[in-house]
């Protein structure tokens, strides 16, 4: 069985958030002083497992742990053991602001997690401090160092370049990513949620204009480099490039995608409000597998086509760790 949408999208990537709980505070991701969900509200981890289950039945091949930061969700590891004996499941993967992979990375390659995406938008501690409010930059390259240690493979880094906090570091994120074989993707900042610490219209940067510099140093070459993700990939020697670009390239028609929550909203678009309370459905109706498929089900035909984002208002009110990165 596939998922499809109403404009014939086949939909076989689920992007599942474990908690909205975070260490970090991104300046470009939430507000300073974040109220987070009780935790009766969030999913329990055998609902994630139940959710995973159904969703692989219906034809969903690969799997992204997200969150806020998964990794400080208690049990994390004995999730992705469980969710990796699920059949029908092809990929396995996770996205991590990278504070404790070095104590998890060795635990999470045995568990059976496929690959790991690692947040890194500057290489300098200060402005890493700066960026993330609370985060330590040794702790993350400790971690990356970790997950490379442990056998882990097409490591990708996701870099948020903002005009004046760090776009001068274009060349040295790259420059890192080609020595230690990484793949990195740089993302335009996306409009969700309100933020004070700097006007967003201020600090936009497309994804054209990345390629510019990037060009003026190394040449891109076309790639057909693929992770089934939004990324559009291009190869520089054997490290992939790859450009988010919700603003300046809308990817939407090839969106295969969907999001869970971390309290079980079915969000059919990160641009868009359209959604589905599969929490609900499942504390009301324990056990009843398929009315929970059917609901799926019947939620794609709200999938709209698009998004609207527009750089200079903020269009969605909830946060990227609410929504899951």
């Amino acid at each position: 069985m596939t998922l499809s949408d109403s404009f014939g999208r086949q939909i076989d990537y689920l992007r599942l958030s474990l908690t909205d709980r975070c260490d970090f505070r991104c300046v470009y991701c939430m507000a300073e002083d974040m109220e987070f969900l009780p935790r009766a509200q969030v999913l329990s981890l055998e609902e994630c497992e139940t959710l995973v289950e159904t969703f692989v039945q219906l034809g969903i091949k690969k799997v992204r742990l997200t969150g806020g930061e998964p990794l400080i969700r208690n049990g994390v590891v004995d999730l992705v053991r469980r969710l990796k004996q699920i059949p029908g499941l092809e990929e396995l993967l996770l996205t991590t602001n990278g504070s404790r992979l070095e104590e998890l990375a060795p635990a999470l390659k045995a568990a059976g997690l496929d690959r790991i995406n690692v947040s890194l938008d500057t290489l300098d501690a200060g402005r890493f401090k700066a960026l993330s409010r609370t985060g330590k930059l040794e702790k993350v390259l400790a971690g990356l160092q970790a997950a490379k240690a442990a056998g882990f493979e097409r490591i990708k880094l996701n870099s948020v370049i903002l005009k004046n906090r760090n776009a001068d570091e274009l060349e040295n994120l790259v420059e890192f990513a080609l020595q230690k074989r990484f793949d990195i993707s740089f993302i335009e900042a996306m409009p969700l949620g309100h933020i004070d610490d700097h006007q967003r219209s201020e600090e936009f940067i497309s994804s054209a204009d990345i390629q510019d510099v990037l060009q003026k140093r190394w040449q891109l070459k076309n790639s057909n480099y693929s992770t089934g993700g939004p990324s559009r990939y291009w190869q520089i020697n054997d490290s992939q490039i790859g450009f988010i670009s919700p603003h300046s390239d809308n990817f939407c028609a090839s969106c295969n995608r969907i999001r869970v929550t971390a309290e079980g909203r079915l969000l059919l678009c990160l641009g868009n409000e359209h959604s589905l309370d599969l929490k609900a459905i499942m504390r009301r109706y324990p056990g009843e597998t398929q009315r929970l498929k059917n609901s799926i089900i019947d939620a794609m035909g709200n999938k709209p086509e698009r998004h609207h984002f527009d750089i200079n208002e903020t269009q969605i009110v909830r946060f990227m760790n609410t929504t899951g990165g």
